[in-house]
Order: C-alpha cells, then structure tokens, then sequence
C-alpha cells in the first residue's frame, strides 16, 4: 500500500468510515439512540431486545470464520458493496413489516450481511492503507471517524426525530411516535444504500493495490495463526473492550431511568458519546503509534474499570446527575479509544499482511461473543431490578470484566513489547 499517495489513502480511508458506520446503523445504531421508543415501538422489553442481538451474534460468528479467508481473497469494494446493499434490503423489509416478528428473522439476517462480506474486508483494507507507521491512527481514524460520523448522524437524527413528532414532547401520542419512527427508519435505510454506492465506486484503484497480497489461504497458515499466543491474547482483549461498546446502549435508557430524562433528552446524552468516539479513537491512536498501542489499552481498561464502578456506585443519587454524566463521558472515551486500538496491535504481533482477513476472522469468533451473550445478560439485569438497582448490577459487572481486559493487555504487552 506504500505506493499508493497520501490523496488516494484519504480517500480510501473517507469511504471506509462512511461503509464501515453506516452498515450498522440499522441493527445497533438506532436502537442505541433511540432504545425507549424502539422498545414501544416493537412492543418488546430489554430482554428480549437482548434476545435479538443474540440471534444476531450466533450468525455473526460463523460470518467471522467464513468472510475472513473471502477478504483475502476477494475484491474489497465488491464484497462490501453487496454486503451494504443486503444490509439496507433488510431495512426496506422492517419498513414494510414495522413489527416484532420481523425482528425476530431480520437481526440474524443482519448478522450475515454485516459481518461475512464486510468485516475482514474493511478492517484488511484499513491496515493496508495504514503501512507498518500508521496502524494506530489509521485504526483511530476509521473508528474515530465512523464515530464523527455516527455523531452526525445521530444529532440529525434526534432533529428530524423531534421535527417530525410536531408537538410537545410530554404529550406524545403513540400514532405520533410511530409515525416519526418509520420516517427516521426511510431515512437510515436510505443512507446505507448511499454507502453501497460510495464504496463500489470509491475503492477501485484501491482494490487493484491489493491483488498482490491476494492469496488461497491453507491449512497449514490457519495453524501457523492459532499457534500464536498474540492472536489468543487479543481475543481477550477485544471481547472484554466490546462488552464495554455493547454496555454503551444502555446510556439512554440510564438517562431515562436515573436522569429522569424524556425521550429526545435521552436520545441526546447517548448521542453526545458518540461525538467523543472520533475525538478519543484519533487522539489516543496517534498517541500509539508514537509510544505503543497495547500500553494505550491497558490505561483505558484502568479508565473503563474505575468509571463503571463510580456509575454503579453513584446511579442510586439522581441528584449528582452532572457527575454521573461525567462518569458516561469518561467511560465512553476509553470505550471508544480501545476501538480504534484493538486491531492496530496486529502490527505489534507482527501478523503477515496476506493473512490478515484469515486472522481478523479468526479472532473476532472470541472477540465479538458479546453480540451473542451482552444483549440477554444486559437485558435480564436492566428487567430484574427496574429503575436504577438494573444500571448498578450491569456497570458493576463492565468493571469486573475490564479487570480481565487489563490483565490480558498486560500480557501482551510484556510478550510483544521487543517488536
């Protein structure tokens, strides 16, 4: 990828945040924004919510195993392109059938078309356009900038979801709801099909750079991966820090339950985390490259642990509430950080280019478990104890589990830290 100039990997890097945010806006994105109307909406609880990732995630993970050696091997702008196109198919169905059993067979449907055409394919590429000196704020920009991308959306989202409501808020009738819903739902669609568009042709040059690590991945390299301690170590790594991503869901019903904030208001706060996510991942990767990526992790897994347990400690006293939003905001910059991190540490590990898509696959099979089991635990502790008891039991897990995240950070460190 080094011979490629400085303009062309901008604009690669442009279109990669733009496909690789708007491929999860449908099934994560408006539901972490909008989580109290999507749950009327639907009609379902937070349990059952949680279920519906959980379906998402079991595909997920053989999409993993699978899409990874197709990312070594395939076009990139193709495979995303169909990936994106698939995506917002699944959107146009939800428009047509806005019900609870429809979710029931479009989130395992968006857990194939998000993950095994598209994952291995856009973090590949990201890395390629990265070299060996810029993995940390490549990796920080594609998510630094997906977050700013997400921010935008978000905050024009919460505009055109308080426009079309067209009345008082304290007085929202459920036709009003639903109405502005669906409209915001066209709208989200319509930006995923925009992205297919952008990407098969945007990274046309881009995929003609890459024929040359193209390869028929073997046995014999599959092997040569699961016998590194590195690839297991950020296995870890990466399921504790996206377990952290997962609980970020829950700050707009936190606002909600222990803020006492409306439906907009809520969708606010969650949509003001979104505008640390570029700031963070940009500003602690460029940071990385300069010292280390896995040292950066484990000072956010300290962060991520010591701020879950001041929200569980203080979310029974509404009356702090500016500290408790201090304490999201700290807690969503270490989130968002690790983000941009996780995958950089692969140049750390010194992981052969050719077999990236093959490894990425590999350990996000572990890595993004919690798209199986965070959605149903979330919801089964919010639902047992409603009201701020459900919030204290999830923030105190996050930190027992960033506990294990700073250990294997540790770990890899001291293993990696001669490379």
């Amino acid at each position: 990828m080094d011979e490629l100039d400085k303009r062309t990997k901008m604009k690669a890097i442009f279109i990669l945040i733009i496909a690789g945010e708007a491929i999860f806006f449908l099934p994560f994105v408006i539901p972490r924004l909008f989580r109290p109307t999507v749950l009327a909406f639907f009609d379902i609880n937070n349990f059952e919510l949680g279920s519906f990732y959980s379906l998402y995630g079991f595909v997920a993970i053989g999409a993993y195993l699978l899409g990874g050696p197709l990312a070594d091997r395939f076009s990139a702008s193709r495979l995303m392109a169909i990936a994106l196109i698939a995506t917002g198919i699944g959107g146009v169905i939800l428009l047509i059938f806005p019900n609870k059993q429809s979710l029931l067979y479009i989130y395992p449907y968006w857990g194939l078309t998000t993950i095994l055409l598209f994952w291995a394919s856009l973090l590949k590429t990201t890395r390629m356009v990265g070299g060996k000196s810029q993995q940390g704020f490549m990796f920080g920009l594609l998510d630094g900038g997906r977050g700013l991308f997400a921010a935008l959306v978000g905050t024009v989202g919460v505009w055109l979801f308080s426009y079309f409501i067209k009345g008082d808020i304290d007085a929202l009738t459920t036709t009003d709801r639903n109405q502005a819903f669906l409209k915001m739902l066209v709208f989200i669609t319509s930006l995923v099909f925009v992205a297919a568009i952008l990407v098969f042709f945007g990274l046309q040059r881009l995929d003609r750079s890459s024929i040359k690590t193209s390869q028929k991945i073997k046995a014999s390299d599959i092997l040569t991966i699961v016998k590194i301690p590195s690839v297991w170590l950020q296995s870890v790594i990466i399921i504790c820090a996206y377990c952290g991503y997962k609980a970020t869901d829950d700050f707009a019903l936190l606002a909600q339950d222990v803020l006492g904030y409306n439906e907009v208001d809520s969708a606010g706060l969650s949509t003001l985390t979104f505008w640390i996510r570029p700031i963070a991942a940009i500003s602690i990767g460029l940071i990385a490259d300069r010292f280390s990526s896995s040292l950066m992790l484990i000072y956010c897994f300290i962060i991520m642990m010591l701020s879950s347990v001041g929200i569980a400690f203080f979310s029974g006293a509404s009356s702090i509430a500016s500290l408790i939003i201090v304490l999201v905001m700290s807690t969503s910059i270490a989130i968002y950080a690790m983000r941009g991190l996780y995958f950089a540490i692969m140049e750390e590990a010194k992981i052969p280019l050719a077999v990236t898509g093959t490894t990425i696959g590999l350990v996000s099979i572990i890595g993004y478990l919690p798209d199986v089991f965070m959605g149903p635990l979330m919801g089964y502790l919010l639902d047992r104890t409603p009201g701020y008891g459900g919030h204290q039991d999830l923030f105190y897990v996050l930190a027992g589990i960033s506990v294990i995240g700073l250990i294997a950070s540790i770990v890899f460190y001291r293993i990696n830290r001669s490379n």
